[in-house]
């Protein structure tokens, strides 16, 4: 994850001149990953509630390390990054998903 994140914030600057289609299709996934992790990163936490309006969580460490994992290794690759904004785990994130796709079908 670690390893994402770094080459995303080496990546600011060729995105910021260039623009996201001058990246090679491995770094524009990296930049995908790392902006989920980004927002992955804003789970609702109690202390926040205040200050989002959105009530706190709390997820287990294995929970959030296998969450993490399933984003560096690609396995939510299909999901818009938007989704991951305060969610509180990955089960989360994916029922969002389904429940958009339902939402769009109908």
């Amino acid at each position: 994850m670690q390893e994402t994140l770094q080459r995303y914030h080496e990546l600011q600057d060729i995105i910021a001149i260039l623009g996201m289609d001058e990246l090679s299709d491995d770094d524009r996934q990296t930049v995908y990953r790392a902006r989920k992790i980004q927002n992955f990163l804003s789970q609702p936490m109690h202390v926040a509630e205040v200050y989002s309006g959105q009530p706190g969580c709390s997820v287990a460490l294995l929970d959030t390390i296998a969450s993490f994992e399933e984003i560096v290794d690609g396995k939510v690759d299909d999901i818009p990054e938007s989704l991951f904004l305060l969610a509180g785990g990955i089960a989360e994130v994916r029922a969002r998903y389904a429940e958009m796709k339902h939402s769009e079908q109908a």
